[in-house]
Protein backbone atom coordinates (compact mmCIF):
# COMPACT_ATOMS: atom_id res chain seq x y z
CA UNK A 1 0.00 0.00 0.00
CA UNK A 2 1.89 3.49 -1.24
CA UNK A 3 1.57 6.17 1.66
CA UNK A 4 -0.78 8.46 -0.82
CA UNK A 5 -3.62 5.30 -0.21
CA UNK A 6 -2.61 4.78 3.18
CA UNK A 7 -2.89 8.73 3.84
CA UNK A 8 -6.70 8.45 2.47
CA UNK A 9 -7.43 5.20 4.33
CA UNK A 10 -6.79 6.78 7.44
CA UNK A 11 -8.51 10.35 6.74
CA UNK A 12 -11.84 8.13 5.72
CA UNK A 13 -12.01 5.98 8.91
CA UNK A 14 -11.14 8.53 10.89
CA UNK A 15 -13.25 11.68 9.63
CA UNK A 16 -16.52 10.79 11.79
CA UNK A 17 -14.79 9.71 14.94
CA UNK A 18 -12.85 13.20 14.53
CA UNK A 19 -16.30 15.05 13.77
CA UNK A 20 -17.59 13.47 16.87
CA UNK A 21 -14.84 14.93 18.99
CA UNK A 22 -15.21 18.18 17.25
CA UNK A 23 -18.65 18.21 18.05
CA UNK A 24 -17.66 17.36 21.67
CA UNK A 25 -15.52 20.28 21.74
CA UNK A 26 -17.92 22.19 20.30
CA UNK A 27 -20.21 21.20 23.05
CA UNK A 28 -17.25 21.79 25.64
CA UNK A 29 -17.03 25.84 24.28
CA UNK A 30 -20.68 26.02 24.47
CA UNK A 31 -21.52 24.98 27.97
CA UNK A 32 -20.12 27.03 30.14
CA UNK A 33 -20.63 30.09 28.28
CA UNK A 34 -24.58 29.73 28.09
CA UNK A 35 -24.43 28.42 31.73
CA UNK A 36 -22.38 30.95 33.23
CA UNK A 37 -21.03 31.20 35.80
CA UNK A 38 -20.84 27.18 35.42
CA UNK A 39 -19.91 25.02 38.67
CA UNK A 40 -16.48 24.32 38.97
CA UNK A 41 -17.18 20.65 38.28
CA UNK A 42 -18.12 21.64 35.04
CA UNK A 43 -15.49 23.66 34.34
CA UNK A 44 -13.07 21.30 34.42
CA UNK A 45 -15.01 18.66 32.94
CA UNK A 46 -15.41 21.39 29.95
CA UNK A 47 -11.87 22.06 30.31
CA UNK A 48 -10.27 18.33 30.29
CA UNK A 49 -12.83 18.01 26.82
CA UNK A 50 -11.17 20.96 25.05
CA UNK A 51 -7.30 19.55 25.81
CA UNK A 52 -8.24 15.92 25.16
CA UNK A 53 -9.89 16.95 21.70
CA UNK A 54 -7.05 18.78 21.15
CA UNK A 55 -4.42 15.76 22.10
CA UNK A 56 -6.59 14.19 19.60
CA UNK A 57 -6.37 16.07 16.94
CA UNK A 58 -2.91 16.69 17.56
CA UNK A 59 -2.09 12.94 17.24
CA UNK A 60 -4.16 12.93 13.72
CA UNK A 61 -1.97 15.56 12.55
CA UNK A 62 1.22 14.06 13.19
CA UNK A 63 0.06 10.34 11.58
CA UNK A 64 -1.32 12.19 8.45
CA UNK A 65 1.63 14.39 8.41
CA UNK A 66 3.77 10.42 8.39
CA UNK A 67 1.66 9.10 6.15
CA UNK A 68 1.96 12.31 3.39
CA UNK A 69 4.60 11.27 0.45
CA UNK A 70 4.80 14.99 0.44
CA UNK A 71 5.11 16.47 3.98
CA UNK A 72 6.27 19.86 3.26
CA UNK A 73 3.09 20.46 0.57
CA UNK A 74 1.33 18.61 3.34
CA UNK A 75 2.17 21.16 6.07
CA UNK A 76 1.42 24.17 3.66
CA UNK A 77 -1.87 22.83 2.23
CA UNK A 78 -2.67 22.35 6.13
CA UNK A 79 -1.58 24.95 7.62
CA UNK A 80 -4.84 25.76 9.54
CA UNK A 81 -4.67 22.82 11.27
CA UNK A 82 -1.07 22.69 12.18
CA UNK A 83 -1.89 26.24 13.81
CA UNK A 84 -4.52 24.20 15.91
CA UNK A 85 -1.65 21.98 17.13
CA UNK A 86 1.08 24.43 17.85
CA UNK A 87 -0.68 27.84 19.34
CA UNK A 88 -2.45 26.28 22.05
CA UNK A 89 0.49 25.71 23.33
CA UNK A 90 1.88 29.29 23.13
CA UNK A 91 -1.23 30.56 24.29
CA UNK A 92 -3.77 27.98 26.12
CA UNK A 93 -7.34 27.54 25.01
CA UNK A 94 -8.06 30.77 23.39
CA UNK A 95 -6.74 30.49 20.10
CA UNK A 96 -7.48 26.64 20.76
CA UNK A 97 -11.29 27.58 20.48
CA UNK A 98 -11.17 30.27 18.02
CA UNK A 99 -8.88 27.91 15.60
CA UNK A 100 -10.87 24.76 16.66
CA UNK A 101 -14.09 26.18 15.77
CA UNK A 102 -12.58 26.97 12.09
CA UNK A 103 -11.85 22.83 11.87
CA UNK A 104 -15.11 22.42 13.47
CA UNK A 105 -17.26 24.04 10.40
CA UNK A 106 -14.26 22.77 7.78
CA UNK A 107 -15.13 18.69 9.10
CA UNK A 108 -19.03 19.37 9.08
CA UNK A 109 -19.12 20.56 5.49
CA UNK A 110 -16.85 18.02 4.28
CA UNK A 111 -18.97 14.96 5.98
CA UNK A 112 -22.27 16.44 4.90
CA UNK A 113 -20.48 16.80 1.30
CA UNK A 114 -19.66 13.10 1.62
CA UNK A 115 -16.14 14.27 1.46
CA UNK A 116 -14.55 14.91 -2.36
CA UNK A 117 -15.85 11.64 -3.79
CA UNK A 118 -19.67 13.38 -3.27
CA UNK A 119 -21.68 12.87 -6.37
CA UNK A 120 -23.85 15.71 -5.85
CA UNK A 121 -24.57 18.17 -8.06
CA UNK A 122 -21.95 21.25 -7.31
CA UNK A 123 -24.62 23.40 -6.90
CA UNK A 124 -25.71 21.21 -4.29
CA UNK A 125 -22.98 21.00 -2.77
CA UNK A 126 -21.91 24.46 -2.68
CA UNK A 127 -25.25 25.10 -1.14
CA UNK A 128 -24.67 23.37 1.56
CA UNK A 129 -21.70 24.34 2.07
CA UNK A 130 -22.70 27.75 2.42
CA UNK A 131 -25.65 27.12 4.99
CA UNK A 132 -22.97 24.93 7.00
CA UNK A 133 -20.65 27.42 7.27
CA UNK A 134 -23.34 30.51 7.76
CA UNK A 135 -25.06 28.74 10.85
CA UNK A 136 -21.98 27.50 12.51
CA UNK A 137 -20.10 31.17 11.98
CA UNK A 138 -23.30 32.53 13.58
CA UNK A 139 -23.50 30.12 16.50
CA UNK A 140 -20.17 30.42 17.44
CA UNK A 141 -19.09 33.72 16.52
CA UNK A 142 -22.04 34.81 19.16
CA UNK A 143 -20.74 32.12 21.93
CA UNK A 144 -16.88 33.37 21.22
CA UNK A 145 -18.03 37.20 21.22
CA UNK A 146 -20.10 36.93 24.05
CA UNK A 147 -16.95 34.86 26.31
CA UNK A 148 -14.89 37.78 26.33
CA UNK A 149 -17.48 40.67 25.93
CA UNK A 150 -19.98 39.51 28.84
CA UNK A 151 -17.37 40.66 31.44
CA UNK A 152 -16.08 43.77 29.47
CA UNK A 153 -16.76 46.89 32.15
CA UNK A 154 -17.79 49.17 28.47
CA UNK A 155 -19.25 46.21 26.56
CA UNK A 156 -23.31 45.45 25.78
CA UNK A 157 -23.29 42.25 24.78
CA UNK A 158 -24.30 40.67 28.19
CA UNK A 159 -27.15 37.81 26.44
CA UNK A 160 -26.88 35.00 24.53
CA UNK A 161 -29.83 36.85 22.92
CA UNK A 162 -27.37 40.01 22.50
CA UNK A 163 -24.65 38.21 21.44
CA UNK A 164 -26.78 36.34 18.28
CA UNK A 165 -28.52 39.24 17.43
CA UNK A 166 -24.73 41.14 17.18
CA UNK A 167 -23.74 38.24 15.07
CA UNK A 168 -26.34 38.40 12.73
CA UNK A 169 -25.94 42.23 11.68
CA UNK A 170 -22.47 41.71 11.53
CA UNK A 171 -22.57 38.83 8.92
CA UNK A 172 -25.22 40.57 7.24
CA UNK A 173 -23.19 43.64 7.11
CA UNK A 174 -26.29 45.33 8.38
CA UNK A 175 -24.34 47.03 11.52
CA UNK A 176 -27.30 48.38 13.55
CA UNK A 177 -24.59 49.50 16.34
CA UNK A 178 -26.91 48.91 18.96
CA UNK A 179 -24.37 46.33 20.17
CA UNK A 180 -20.51 46.36 19.43
CA UNK A 181 -17.73 44.50 20.95
CA UNK A 182 -15.53 46.46 22.74
CA UNK A 183 -12.30 44.50 23.94
CA UNK A 184 -9.58 44.13 21.59
CA UNK A 185 -10.44 40.20 21.07
CA UNK A 186 -14.07 41.14 20.17
CA UNK A 187 -12.87 43.54 17.87
CA UNK A 188 -10.73 40.53 15.91
CA UNK A 189 -13.70 38.76 16.32
CA UNK A 190 -15.64 41.10 14.54
CA UNK A 191 -13.49 41.69 11.83
CA UNK A 192 -13.62 37.92 11.15
CA UNK A 193 -17.09 38.09 11.13
CA UNK A 194 -17.34 40.79 8.75
CA UNK A 195 -15.72 39.40 6.18
CA UNK A 196 -16.98 36.01 6.35
CA UNK A 197 -20.00 37.62 6.22
CA UNK A 198 -19.16 39.50 3.26
CA UNK A 199 -17.75 36.25 1.38
CA UNK A 200 -20.45 34.43 2.50
CA UNK A 201 -23.22 36.40 0.75
CA UNK A 202 -21.28 36.80 -2.56
CA UNK A 203 -20.73 33.11 -2.70
CA UNK A 204 -25.20 32.68 -2.35
CA UNK A 205 -25.39 35.30 -4.18
CA UNK A 206 -24.09 34.26 -7.24
CA UNK A 207 -24.75 30.69 -6.61
CA UNK A 208 -28.69 32.08 -6.49
CA UNK A 209 -28.25 33.77 -9.72
CA UNK A 210 -26.23 30.89 -11.10
CA UNK A 211 -29.07 28.35 -10.25
CA UNK A 212 -31.33 30.86 -12.12
CA UNK A 213 -29.58 31.16 -15.37
CA UNK A 214 -29.11 27.24 -15.09
CA UNK A 215 -32.88 26.76 -14.52
CA UNK A 216 -33.73 29.24 -17.90
CA UNK A 217 -30.69 27.47 -19.89
CA UNK A 218 -32.44 23.95 -19.10
CA UNK A 219 -36.23 25.21 -19.86
CA UNK A 220 -34.47 26.76 -23.00
CA UNK A 221 -33.25 23.13 -24.06
CA UNK A 222 -36.50 21.69 -23.39
CA UNK A 223 -38.41 24.10 -25.10
CA UNK A 224 -35.88 23.78 -28.18
CA UNK A 225 -36.09 19.85 -27.66
CA UNK A 226 -39.98 20.08 -27.88
CA UNK A 227 -39.89 22.69 -30.92
CA UNK A 228 -37.76 20.31 -32.47
CA UNK A 229 -39.77 17.51 -32.29
CA UNK A 230 -42.95 19.21 -33.07
CA UNK A 231 -41.23 20.14 -36.42
CA UNK A 232 -39.65 16.97 -37.29
CA UNK A 233 -43.47 15.56 -36.75
CA UNK A 234 -44.49 17.99 -38.92
CA UNK A 235 -42.52 17.08 -41.61
CA UNK A 236 -42.98 13.43 -41.00
CA UNK A 237 -47.05 14.14 -41.40
CA UNK A 238 -45.82 16.49 -44.27
CA UNK A 239 -44.07 13.50 -46.00
CA UNK A 240 -46.41 11.19 -44.94
CA UNK A 241 -49.54 13.10 -46.80
CA UNK A 242 -47.00 13.48 -49.76
CA UNK A 243 -46.83 9.46 -50.06
CA UNK A 244 -50.04 9.21 -49.86
CA UNK A 245 -51.14 11.83 -52.58
CA UNK A 246 -48.94 9.83 -54.85
CA UNK A 247 -50.29 6.76 -54.40
CA UNK A 248 -53.97 8.25 -54.61
CA UNK A 249 -52.39 9.20 -58.00
CA UNK A 250 -51.05 5.81 -59.16
CA UNK A 251 -54.24 4.33 -58.35
CA UNK A 252 -56.18 6.39 -60.31
CA UNK A 253 -54.19 6.34 -63.41
CA UNK A 254 -54.30 2.09 -62.84
CA UNK A 255 -58.03 2.98 -63.09
CA UNK A 256 -58.29 4.85 -65.95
Amino acid sequence: MSDRSAQAQWERYTQRPLLALAVAFAVAYAVPIVDNPASPVLAVVCTATEWAVWAAFAVDYLIRLALSPRRRQFVRTHWMDLGAVVLPLLQPLRLLRLLRLLRLLRMVSTLLLVGRRARMASQIRLTTYVAGAVVGLLMFGSLAVLSVERDSPNGNIRTLGDAVWWSFTTMTTVGYGDHAPTTGLGRMIAVGLMLSGIALLGVVTANIAAWFIARFEKDDVEERRQTEAIASLAEEVRLLRTEVARLADEREQQRS
